[in-house]
This record gives structure tokens, C-alpha cells and sequence, in this order.
């Protein structure tokens, strides 16, 4: 199984990336503990935002960015990672999944997250990233991360769930509708009615 993350940051080091690190590691760590054997890829937008501009204004791939593509499309499991701008994912982020197929998503499990530096936006997850990865017939998982800058180094307190486990959370789901995919299904596959059968009866604890 391979999964592969999407990460949008900008800045180096960035917590974008720290945070599509952790969901990976989550996922990968979760399918290991159930017997399956997964790879993680990260994919850093920011190395490929001149070829994405290229390919939006020439309609031709640079061969690193086709293998991105190709990346994307070919995944298990899916962890998409955004920081946030103007309340919404970041241009960068949205211009390199205009470049998908629309259908090449159809039934892939899907993790959604974004970065910001306050709490404010964090319903960027549920009014523009859940939307998005819907249009494009994706499975996204119930729990969808947010970590705003304070909530690095917090395990939260009796009335609000920490990052890390959060983070746990989120992992486990994807790692369950991962696990739950049938083998043969390619990410080509239309037919998303089992999968979403599927999603219904799963019970995250």
C-alpha cells in the first residue's frame, strides 16, 4: 500500500509539512499495527509551483510534475495539507489539483488538513477543503486537522482534544477506509457505492 501526502507550505521548515509528516507516520503506523505494509510519500508543492504555472498556461507537464501526478492518482490513501490564505487553501495548493484529472480521485480515501496561525480559520477544513475532495468523488474521512501555531506542543485540556491526538484520530480513520478498499479497485474504478457503504459502518472510538 502507498500513501501519499500533499504538502502545500511555503517556508522551510514549515508547519504544513511537519503536519502532513505526522498524519502520514499516523496512517502508516496504523496500517502497520493491522498487518498491511504501506509506504509514505510527501510531496512538496512549493519545488514544483513554476512547473504547475507552466502547465496551466502550456497544458503540458514537466516530467517531475507528471510524476507527481501520477503519485496522487496512484495512491492507497491520500493526505492533503494546505496552510491557509484569505480564509481559504492557498492558490498553489488549488491550482495543482486543477491539474487532476476530475475523475482520477473517484473513491480514493482522502485526509484533509490545513495550517494557520489562528483557530479563526479552521473552518477552512469543512467550507472549502471537504467541498473540494466532494466535487472530485473522493472518500474524505470524518476527522479533518486543523493545528493553528498554538496548538504545537499542546495536548489540549478536559474540554478541547489535543493536536496529537487529533492527529491519531485522523490517521486511524484513513488507515481503516485504506485497509477497508478492496484489493482489486483501481483509483480508475467509478463505482464509489461500496466504499461509502463501507465508510457508514466504520466506528472510529
Amino acid at each position: 500500500m502507498k500513501l501519499v501526502a500533499v504538502s502545500a507550505g511555503l517556508s522551510t521548515p514549515s508547519s504544513t509539512r511537519l503536519l502532513a509528516d505526522r498524519l502520514a507516520e499516523s496512517a502508516r503506523g496504523e496500517l502497520a499495527a493491522q498487518g498491511h505494509d504501506a509506504e509514505t510519500e510527501v510531496i512538496e508543492l512549493r519545488e514544483l509551483a513554476v512547473a504547475v504555472a507552466n502547465n496551466l498556461v502550456t497544458g503540458f507537464p514537466s516530467a517531475r510534475l507528471a510524476a507527481a501526478i501520477d503519485g496522487v492518482t496512484g495512491a492507497h490513501g491520500l493526505i492533503a495539507v494546505t496552510p491557509v490564505f484569505t480564509a481559504s487553501y492557498s492558490g498553489l495548493f488549488k491550482s495543482f489539483f486543477d491539474l487532476i484529472d476530475p475523475d482520477a480521485l473517484t473513491g480514493k480515501p482522502v485526509l484533509v488538513a490545513a495550517t494557520g496561525g489562528t483557530a479563526r480559520h479552521s473552518l477552512v477544513l469543512e467550507h472549502a477543503l471537504r467541498p473540494l475532495f466532494a466535487y472530485l468523488r473522493a472518500v474524505v474521512v470524518p476527522t479533518a486537522v486543523y493545528a493553528a501555531s498554538e496548538d504545537w506542543g499542546s495536548g489540549g485540556d478536559e474540554y478541547t482534544e489535543g493536536l496529537p491526538a487529533r492527529i491519531r484520530r485522523a490517521g486511524r480513520e484513513l488507515a481503516a477506509l485504506v485497509a477497508a478498499r478492496p484489493a482489486e479497485e483501481t483509483p480508475e474504478d467509478d463505482d464509489v457505492t461500496a466504499l461509502e457503504r463501507q465508510l457508514s459502518d466504520l466506528r472510529f472510538d
